[in-house]
């Protein structure tokens, strides 16, 4: 029986996106695990990978087609013995739970299987068809496909089992709907306040439109505070001096952004209940410094992840730093790359800007703003004035995960590494 291949969900956040390239053509035999498309998403250009063997009986999506939903049957794969003239009487496959955003948690992936309320279940048609010759209960097979998906191979491994429960084609999708950006007024009216007057219309792309639904949500459900501090950077600078002199053979050169990502995971160290993340209805506290940091790019951003980050010399940091932005700005990088951490630094700086609150991107605790490094004034400890590099910060925290004394706790750490720069290597 022709089985439909559907528009795959390549990342959390990805509603639809585009087929840009096709890799094989009409008539062609696949395998499971062969490349079938290139996609790209709201954030990256992937490969799509095939999970059952067969031959590309027709192609229904173009190469090149943009807002492609998740689900939508892009090819038909026919089983051996089949022709195209199958193809006329095939019923549509029960498309899979669409998998809304949901909060990026660094957590093991675990199989997605239904509940008893008739959650629906992840699994190819080709596995369903066989999970019934054989009388499996699907709720008992642990998938091996993409996010969890149960593919013919598992289903062939499994033993026979209870009689598989009917499945519901009419059940409602498992994930809640993502948060609309409709918070204001429709654009049609919107278009009507600026009627008669010179304005070019931008359609919104995936990444864009992300980013507008989960800064929305952002806002809308996580109880922001802020607490906000000045950090003098004359012993950094001078330190950073210093050791960009001994590293110069090597061809490395520290930023201060580097001194940055280093301080704040061992502050995550030093203050390990403000490690954590928030899961919905638990706190995940993790046990590595993984740090995000925001990476702008034409039409948008990446938040790049640098895990274990405590653990890495300042150079590591900064080489990784640097082939991370690279490739966040050529649209490069996997999932796994910008999924997961607990913290994020937003950093402005470059751009003159003294200081800014960021909002926090979920499920982290928190984020750091910073600011310029400006000279300013101040009074030094024998009370007299003086003249020092200040460097505003603000720390943007989820209350639901960090409580405000255990948020001024971890960025008094961050300031005295930054402070004391010559610790952060002890």
């Amino acid at each position: 029986m022709p089985t439909e291949i559907l528009m795959p969900a390549l990342s959390p956040t990805m509603e639809e996106g585009t087929l840009a390239k096709w890799l094989v053509k009409e008539g062609d035999t696949v395998s499971s695990g062969d490349l079938l498309a290139e996609i790209e998403t709201d954030k990256a250009t992937m490969e799509f990978e095939a999970v059952d063997e067969g031959v590309i009986g027709k192609i229904l999506i173009a190469e090149g087609s943009e807002g492609v939903k998740v689900n939508t049957a892009i090819a038909v794969l026919l089983e051996d013995g089949e022709s195209a003239d199958d193809m006329v009487a095939t019923p549509k496959a029960a498309p899979a739970a669409i998998e809304a955003p949901a909060p990026e948690v660094s957590a093991p992936a675990t199989p997605a299987t239904p509940a008893k309320n008739g959650t629906r279940i992840f699994a190819s048609p080709l596995a369903r068809r066989i999970a019934a010759q054989k009388g499996l209960d699907l709720a008992k097979v642990t998938g091996s496909g993409p996010h969890g998906r149960i593919v013919k191979a598992d289903v062939e491994a499994a033993e026979p089992g209870a009689k598989a429960a009917p499945l519901d084609a009419a059940a409602p999708a498992a994930a809640k709907a993502s948060p609309t950006m409709a918070t204001g007024p429709s654009s049609s009216a919107v278009a009507a306040m600026y009627e008669g007057r010179e304005y070019a219309e931008i359609t919104l792309n995936g990444m864009r439109k992300t980013i507008a639904a989960r800064l929305t949500e952002a806002k809308q459900t996580v109880p922001h505070f802020y607490l906000r501090r000045d950090i003098k950077l004359d012993a950094l600078l001078k330190f950073r001096s210093q050791l960009n002199k001994q590293l110069e053979p090597r061809g490395v050169k520290l930023s201060v952004n580097d001194f940055i990502i280093k301080a704040c995971a061992l502050a995550l160290q030093a203050v390990p209940t403000a490690n954590a993340v928030w899961a919905g209805d638990k706190v995940l506290q993790l046990k590595p410094s993984d740090v995000a940091v925001a990476v702008a790019i034409e039409g948008g951003l990446f938040t790049p992840v640098l895990k274990d980050a405590e653990m890495k010399s300042l150079s590591a940091l900064s080489a990784e730093m640097k082939d991370l932005a690279g490739r966040a700005r050529d649209r490069k990088l996997a999932p796994h790359e910008y999924q997961g951490g607990s913290f994020a630094i937003s950093n402005l700086g470059m751009f003159g800007i003294d200081n800014f609150d960021a909002v926090i991107n979920p499920p982290h605790g928190a984020i750091l703003a910073v600011g310029a490094g400006v000279k300013k004034p101040i009074v030094g400890e024998d009370g007299e004035l003086a003249v020092a590099t200040v460097m505003s910060v603000t720390l943007s925290v989820d209350h639901r995960v960090i409580d405000g004394a255990l948020g001024a706790e971890l960025l008094k750490h961050i300031v005295e590494g930054l402070e004391n720069p010559i610790g952060m290597l002890a």
